[in-house]
């Protein structure tokens, strides 16, 4: 059986926060390609409502969850870390909070809600759930899929019981499915990942990260994946929800290279290079998602004001193709010669 329930190899990564709006993914599908509703950052009664529409929208989907992180920041270094920004986010008018917090992104509950209502698809990131979890969602008769980054991480979720596996390059935008945050994430092209892996198991892949143009997606297919996943350029589709600001500076010449960089939530992730990543990165303490909730009102603040400097602007290495046009035909462009 294959992994995505589409007439095109192509999926459309879930991204969290508000790109992956119920628009784009329904016209991700309705061009033959496979979309993912993501669940991070959700209350457990918004996945709900995500979750209900998805169904009720009759076209097949996957969810993406958070897998739940440690949270062993140094009650020190974050207060270090908040008077190291407190500044920027004075200009903004926004308090910071004075002390860590730490939550699991409400995964039992979303856990809860998909055995009960199973999606067609569940992909996880950051790292590997308790065994039982993989094996509740599986029974309940989803496809449960695990982010990995390297051959050691394959080899792990092969183990722990999962139906395939999403090998994200360092290419990729956003954040980094690494299972170390602090593992040192150097440049690689993702075809290469992606026969590293398929070296050491038979599962089916679904790759991302630096897809460019079709040329890239025909490249991930002879590499061994089955389907592509596709995230930077879909960010200024007319269909994504991605805020005036971040679509703005991805089309700015201003901004020339990616950086990746922790300073915004405690994982490492790949963003256009900007003063904050500039002012920050160096000083910046690993833990998320205690960092996430540190920065998250100023970086919605910058967003608001039109400030891309204040604001985490996740991009993979092939922004510069993204263009501002249907959903539909940026995958019907990416489907070509596959």
């Amino acid at each position: 059986m294959p992994l995505l329930d589409s007439a095109l190899p192509l999926a459309a990564a879930p991204m969290a926060g508000g790109p992956s709006s119920p628009e784009l993914a329904a016209a991700v599908t309705d061009a033959g390609a496979f979309a993912f509703v993501p669940a991070g950052y959700l209350s457990a009664e918004a996945f709900a409502s995500d979750l209900a529409a998805a169904h009720g929208a009759g076209r097949p989907f996957g969810v993406n969850l958070f897998v739940p992180q440690p949270g062993a920041i140094d009650p020190t270094a974050y207060a270090a870390y908040a008077d190291a920004i407190r500044a920027e986010a004075d200009v903004l008018g926004v308090d910071l909070p004075a002390r860590p917090r730490h939550d699991d992104d409400a995964w039992r509950a979303k856990v809860d809600l998909l055995v009960r209502d199973p999606a067609p698809v569940v992909s996880l990131t950051f790292g590997l759930p308790d065994r039982a979890d993989i094996a509740a969602l599986r029974s309940a008769g989803s496809r449960v899929l695990a982010t990995v980054t390297t051959p050691e991480e394959a080899r792990a979720a092969e183990e722990a019981g999962v139906d395939g596996l999403v090998v994200q390059g360092p290419a990729a935008g956003g954040h980094s499915g690494t299972f170390d945050p602090r593992r040192a994430i150097a440049d690689r092209p993702t075809a290469d990942v992606v026969r590293a892996v398929t070296g050491l198991t038979r599962l089916p892949l679904l790759a991302a990260g630096g897809v460019d143009g079709p040329g890239a997606v025909r490249e991930l297919l002879a590499a061994g994946a089955e389907a592509v996943a596709v995230g930077t350029l879909l960010l200024r589709a007319v269909e994504a929800g991605t805020s005036t600001t971040h679509r703005d500076a991805l089309a700015d010449p201003a901004f020339t290279e990616t950086v990746v960089t922790h300073c915004f939530t405690g994982r490492p992730a790949r963003a256009l290079r900007n003063a904050f990543a500039e002012r920050h990165h160096a000083a910046a303490p690993y833990g998320y998602p205690e960092l996430h909730h540190l920065t998250r009102d100023l970086r919605r603040a910058a967003a608001r004001a039109g400030d891309p400097h204040r604001l985490h602007l996740w991009a993979g290495t092939g922004w510069r193709s993204a263009e501002a046009r249907p959903a539909g035909e940026i995958v019907r462009a990416l489907a070509a010669g596959v």
